[in-house]
This record gives C-alpha cells, structure tokens and sequence, in this order.
C-alpha cells in the first residue's frame, strides 16, 4: 500500500456529504490511499481511500480525518472556482 499527500484550496466555503458541518474557505491536506494491483507485467495501483484532513475549528485544536468521494470532492473544487 502507498499514500499519496496533497494539498485543494477552497476560496469560498464548502460542503461534502461526508462531513457535518460548513468548512471554511482555506487549504486543506488530502491523502489518497493506494493498494497495488497484482500484476506480472507492470506496476499498478487502485485507489482505496480519499482522506480530507480538517482544521480545528475548536480551541481544542485537534483536526479531524473525513473519507470523502474522489469525485464528490472535485465536484467540490469545481464549484468553487464558479463565479457565484
């Protein structure tokens, strides 16, 4: 298994399914979790996990880690760059 680390930027508030709340414009981390696909010929992997990294949005200060659709995300990112 292998993770892969990157960072979205929100420039407006957001929603996904998977979390409660409105989270607040920013950057946050995602990590996507691969597993490989067993194979003779070549390397490949298959995607097993998107994790959204939160900020603390309490004094107490300790994130939170939501699984969220791949493609509920982008779906996410692409609305926020729309100008309305």
């Amino acid at each position: 298994m292998r993770s892969r680390e990157t960072t979205v930027t929100f420039r407006k508030p957001f929603r996904l399914s998977a979390i409660d709340i409105m989270q607040p414009a920013g950057t946050y981390c995602v990590v996507v979790d691969e597993e490989e696909i067993p194979s003779t010929s070549f390397l490949a992997y298959r995607q097993i996990a998107t994790l959204l990294h939160t900020p603390s949005l309490s004094a107490s200060g300790s994130s939170q880690v939501f699984t969220v659709s791949p493609g509920e995300l982008a779906s996410a990112l692409e609305a926020d760059l729309s100008p309305y």
